[in-house]
């Protein structure tokens, strides 16, 4: 977790870097915590999606609906705090997350269909 801090909450100042020292900041704090709670409850997460699904769906549905719904509290919560570079400062939390579920999914994935 506070690997994702610090390297996510990283990239989110760089991100911000041409706006006020303040806005950056501010950014980086906010994804970094935002990284460390996905971090925290992404494996548990697809872990009970992909029992909920059966069929081929158990392997593209888990990991969309996690980086759905990581998509969408992440614009929304830098929103609310006034991230001024929204898209840039969560395409690399969310490509590493999205890709780390559909990875850890497809594992899980095998293991249900006994391959």
């Amino acid at each position: 977790m506070l690997f994702a801090f610090v390297a996510m909450g990283g990239w989110a100042v760089l991100a911000n870097s041409s706006h006020p020292l303040q806005q950056a900041l501010l950014a980086g704090v906010v994804q970094g915590g935002l990284s460390a709670c996905l971090t925290l409850f992404l494996k548990t997460v697809i872990e009970w999606l992909s029992k909920q699904f059966k069929g081929h769906a158990r392997l593209w549905a888990p990991p969309l609906i996690a980086c759905l719904a990581s998509t969408s509290v992440l614009i929304s919560i830098h929103a609310l705090s006034g991230t001024p570079e929204i898209l840039k400062t969560i395409a690399v939390p969310l490509a590493v997350s999205t890709s780390y579920a559909a990875i850890y999914n497809y594992f899980l994935y095998q293991k249900a269909i006994g391959a």
